[in-house]
């Protein structure tokens, strides 16, 4: 993969956006589009964003899940949000004031990424080298062995179960077949 340079932030400012004016001018499927692109040129416009060109104005995903949280018909009237020019050019919008629910979203995708041990960029984690293991691993990997035993155990029992009515079944099939031999 190609490294990305770290871009250094130019400008940072704060704005209340209001779409209202903007998807009302729509019809109702296609207000939440509309509030979006309405976003994206009030950015462009007050950022000085080169040419206003809206392909350089980035929304977070958390900023586009809120626009379209109550659906295509329903946009959000007014959005409070924080912008970032960085030096490449590009703007980064995302929520100022986040609500409770979109806190506990994030954090969810932070445990999630750091689950599967990939970076936002997509790139793999370098995992620290091993040091040696706690009493409290080392007693986690006992219980373990003995929960394992168990299994094992109990599974033996079920198998021996299971022969014993598989021989039952076979001395009541047979019974019938020495009875008619001994008739002829």
């Amino acid at each position: 993969m190609a490294e990305k340079k770290e871009s250094k932030v130019i400008l940072e400012r704060e704005y209340v956006v209001p779409l209202r004016g903007e998807w009302l001018k729509v019809p109702q499927y296609r207000r939440a589009a509309r509030a979006i692109k309405a976003l994206k040129k009030f950015i462009a416009k007050h950022m000085k964003v080169d040419e206003r060109d809206s392909d350089k104005v980035k929304l977070d995903m958390y900023l586009n899940e809120e626009l379209w949280y109550h659906g295509i018909r329903r946009p959000l009237a007014k959005v409070k949000v924080k912008c970032r020019k960085m030096d490449d050019g590009n703007v980064i919008v995302e929520l100022a004031e986040v609500p409770e629910y979109v806190k506990f979203k994030m954090n969810k995708d932070k445990k999630i990424a750091s689950a599967s041990r990939l970076t936002k960029t997509g790139e793999k984690v370098v995992e620290k080298p091993k040091e040696e293991e706690s009493k409290e691993d080392k007693e986690k990997e006992v219980e373990k062995g003995e929960s394992v035993r168990e299994q094992g155990i109990m599974q033996a029992e079920k198998q021996a179960k299971e022969i014993k009515h598989e021989v039952s079944d076979n001395k009541q099939i047979k019974k019938p077949m020495k009875r008619m031999a001994l008739q002829k």
